[in-house]
């Protein structure tokens, strides 16, 4: 029988194949991992500079909408006699309450927008890797092909040939394949750009900031509508000319396009959040690549000792019998033992 300390290195491999299998139902890796790739999915029509450009123009002619109703159109209101000083606050309390809210609408909002903005490549980049689905299989199918090599590799041990050679160097191939695995995806440079853009979104999200998102558009059409039914033509009824608003005039104008590009993606945003939460509780994107080189290094070089190391030889072969000297023993009673002379 072999000695232990010969087939350790092949054990060292099977626990590794064993921890390769183990590690995606630790990290709840079947049930997060697909939540993760639909997030990706559904964030691509806007994760691009056209779509951010956009959601940034728009932002800018909201701003330069409210600008105008408090720099101007309230005096022009007031001044034509359309709107008593006093009544203003009342006949136009959703335009007030825009000109109230927007610094914080505006700040909110072109946060968003930068953290998109400064994420374009990151998210590039974790597109590019293999789908999300298919992560806990590249720790389980090689783990299960480690452990089957391994296993095979000990059984064919038990006797002094050189049977478990193949074994071993299909075990030193699956090492090799599983460390170089990150190489062959880009795994060091996509994988921290996925970890930074995780990071990035954590304030953006969550329920609380979503509901304030789309509470901001409840905010911005009242006083979409309040402005184009009531403000202007009230103005146009006192003497006023709505050619002298063109900012309000072209946020009425975009608005019904505004909703149509802002809504989906504040949608996608609350449609998303528990998408989120899962793959925030995956282990951190930088130690990914990791997860894959240690263990194919370990695998690899326990195959390379177990290689070098000879097959011992069965410690209960039949030992070897002198023959030199047979006993002597009678075949009968009455027949005499033979001797080295034969009787005459």
């Amino acid at each position: 029988m072999q000695p232990r300390s010969r087939n350790m290195p092949i054990i060292g491999a099977l626990i590794v194949g064993i921890g390769m299998i183990v590690a995606p139902f630790v990290f709840q890796m079947f049930g997060r991992a697909p939540l993760g790739g639909d997030m990706i999915d559904d964030f691509e029509p806007y994760m691009t500079v056209e779509q951010v450009e956009r959601f940034r123009g728009y932002l800018e002619e909201i701003d330069a909408a409210n600008t105008e109703s408090i720099d101007s159109l309230r005096d022009a209101l007031v001044d034509s006699g359309a709107v008593e000083a006093s009544q203003y606050d009342v006949v136009l309390a959703s335009v007030v309450n825009l000109n109230e809210q927007w610094p914080t609408v505006d700040a909110d909002m072109t946060d968003l927008i930068d953290r998109m903005e400064a994420n374009l490549d990151n998210y590039a980049a974790v597109a590019a890797l293999p789908p999300f689905p298919m992560f806990p299989w590249f720790f389980v199918v090689p783990g299960v092909l480690i452990v089957a090599a391994a296993g095979i590799a000990l059984y064919r041990r038990r006797t002094p040939s050189e049977r478990a050679r193949p074994a071993l160097w299909v075990l030193f191939g699956l090492g090799i394949g599983v460390a170089v695995a990150p190489v062959a995806f880009q795994m060091f440079d996509r994988a921290p750009q996925g970890a930074d853009m995780i990071e990035d979104f954590r304030p953006m999200m969550t329920r609380e900031r979503v509901q304030s998102v789309q509470g901001y558009f409840v905010t911005l059409g009242a006083a979409e509508g309040q402005l184009r039914v009531n403000a202007l033509p009230l103005l146009v009824e006192a003497g006023g000319d709505a050619a002298d608003y063109p900012a309000i005039t072209q946020w009425s104008a975009d608005w019904l396009t505004i909703l149509t590009d802002f809504n989906p993606m504040v949608a996608t945003m609350s449609d998303n959040v528990d998408n989120y939460e899962a793959v925030d509780a995956l282990p951190s994107f930088d130690l990914f690549p990791w997860f894959f080189v240690i263990p194919g290094v370990l695998v690899a070089s326990f195959a390379i000792v177990a290689l070098r190391s000879k097959p011992s030889h069965l410690d209960d072969e039949p030992a070897a019998h002198d023959v030199s000297a047979i006993a002597e023993v009678p075949s009968s009673p009455n027949q005499p033992a033979l001797s080295g002379k034969e009787s005459p």
